[in-house]
């Protein structure tokens, strides 16, 4: 009787022991992938086109925690059984080829980049040296007072130099060159304009609007230190010329020229109708009688100046006797002084995208600020030839005698007019 009740309960331990032994056998089959291991950033090179999904690590428990460790290790057993020595010396092999095609690319990525860099390096140092070049008096152009030095340079012949002393940045700012977005990256970075709507200080220089950024109280030039600085102004204009980052952007002058009538003569603007505009329609427009009083009734009755007087007006030597150019046909080599003020940057309209890109990089302002990239000057250098159509000959040799100095100082060919003299 014991006997058989000895072997009743050794059969019901032994029943539950292999019940037990079930339980953990499927979990654990559960734990464990049917197919080979493979290394996510292995998959990711071969695939090449999906980047890997980042998840957060699961919440564990100190008992879950050592489940999962027990079930990683018949994972690790079952998928390295799953291989023959021959497909885990393939693995090997294709997960090398995926590492090393990895490393080729992102070498190759760091030569395109570096390529890039030294190509605008090559670039900017050959824009410097064509300036130190003409100015050294090396090109046969006449320069003039080439020796002048910059302490010479009278006050008002220095409004266009604003200073940023905040990120130590000077800026030459040239008319009918991209000049209106620039002073806007300038005015962000200064923060000398408060918006209205958020009464802040704006931080999208596309949200400063065009018709702000043109008024001279909200930029610090070279010509306001006097009044600032007192006798300490030529002084620290020299240190600050010494240790901040210079820049300019320049254009073709002729081309220059057609973008300065078209926005300032070819639709109606009163201020530049008045000082301008009915003096040139007088001299050389054989206009008989009283002039319209404003630039709407001029423009409605047909009368208003042509480039052919625009140029004529230009080129008449009293001109400049009765008032120096204005701004917006004034020679660059006139505004911003590249003799006297030796340049780390030279940007130009034509390669505007690229140069602001590069720039900013150079200024380390690019993580705070992009260059607008709204609407850009429309006139087209394939327009010159258009637009100089009417003019002489001998007209635009004289014409670019004016403005020689802008041409050779920063590379532009000569026009096909003086090419062919």
């Amino acid at each position: 009787m014991g006997t058989w009740r000895g072997l009743r309960v050794a059969f019901i331990m032994g029943s539950l022991f292999m019940i037990l032994l079930i339980i953990v056998y499927w979990d654990d089959v559960g734990g464990f992938s049917l197919y080979p291991l493979k290394d996510p950033k292995h998959e990711v090179l071969q695939s090449g086109c999906c980047a890997p999904t980042t998840m957060s690590p699961p919440q564990t428990t100190p008992a879950s925690r050592a489940h999962t460790t027990s079930s990683s290790i018949v994972s690790t057993t079952a998928s390295s059984a799953s291989f023959s020595p021959k497909e885990a010396a393939q693995e090997h092999t294709e997960e090398g080829k995926g590492k090393q095609n990895h490393a080729q690319r992102k070498e190759e990525t760091k030569e395109d980049v570096e390529m890039e860099i030294s190509a605008y390096d090559r670039e900017q140092e050959a824009r410097k040296k064509r300036i130190d070049d003409v100015c050294s008096g090396k090109e046969d152009v006449e320069v003039p007072e080439r020796t002048r030095p910059f302490s010479q340079i009278p006050n008002r012949e220095l409004d266009h130099l604003i200073v940023d002393d905040t990120h130590q940045i000077i800026y030459c700012y040239v008319p009918k060159v991209a000049c209106t977005n620039w002073k806007r990256v300038m005015v962000v970075l200064s923060q000398s304009l408060i918006s209205s709507s958020s009464g802040k200080p704006y931080t999208d220089p596309e949200a400063v609007p065009a018709d702000l950024v043109h008024n001279s109280t909200l930029h610090l030039t070279f010509a306001k230190f006097w009044r600032r600085y007192g006798s300490l102004s030529r002084h620290l204009m020299a240190l600050k010329l010494q240790h901040y980052t210079k820049f300019l952007f320049v254009r073709d002058p002729f081309v220059r020229l057609i973008s300065a009538f078209r926005n300032k003569f070819g639709r109606p603007n009163q201020d530049f109708y008045r000082q301008f505009g009915s003096v040139m329609l007088r001299r050389y427009g054989n206009v008989s009688g009283d002039l319209p009083e404003t630039a709407a009734e001029a423009f409605k009755a047909g009368i208003k100046p042509t480039f052919q007087q625009f140029i004529t007006y230009l080129l008449d030597p009293e001109t400049e006797k009765e008032s120096i150019f204005n701004e917006h046909w004034r020679q660059v080599y006139r505004l911003c002084h590249p003799c006297q003020v030796k340049y780390d940057f030279i940007g130009k309209l034509e390669t505007l995208e690229t140069d602001a890109e590069l720039l900013l990089k150079l200024l380390k302002v690019d993580h705070l600020i992009r260059f607008p990239s709204g609407a850009q000057n429309k006139t087209a250098a394939s327009w010159e030839r258009d637009w100089f159509a009417q003019i002489p000959i001998s007209t635009q040799r004289q014409l670019y005698k004016l403005y020689e100095l802008d041409f050779e100082l920063f590379g532009y060919p000569k026009p096909d007019s003086v090419l062919h003299q």
